[in-house]
């Protein structure tokens, strides 16, 4: 049955571009997450060739650090941005999701 009420297709189609914005948000964070994550493996790499000692960034000053305890830590690191890597698809899935039923109705009400 089509909505023949234009201030509800108005209201959805609105709903609609906030969710498209909403959707560029995602893909912006989901880029800069796995850009991080790359990042991580790279280090996780080069922390494999290394030999003692090695060295960690703290602010401004280099500090060094046991190989296996540098190990653990971008492991976490790497483990807690495929968590976030995942929980972002989940969102963009949905969102992606309601925005498609909105434009369908939006498009019935629109016949």
């Amino acid at each position: 049955m089509a909505d023949k009420n234009p201030n509800v297709t108005k209201e959805k189609i609105q709903e609609m571009q906030m969710l498209q914005q909403r959707l560029s948000v995602f893909a912006a964070q989901k880029q800069q997450l796995q850009i991080q994550h790359a990042e991580i493996d790279n280090a996780l790499a080069e922390l494999n060739k290394s030999k003692p000692p090695v060295y960690q960034l703290v602010g401004e000053i280099l500090v060094e650090k046991p190989i296996d305890e540098l190990k653990n830590e971008l492991k976490e690191k790497h483990d807690e941005a495929d968590l976030r890597i995942k929980t972002i698809e989940k969102q963009e899935s949905k969102t992606r999701e309601k925005a498609q039923e909105l434009q369908k109705s939006v498009t019935e009400s629109m016949k």
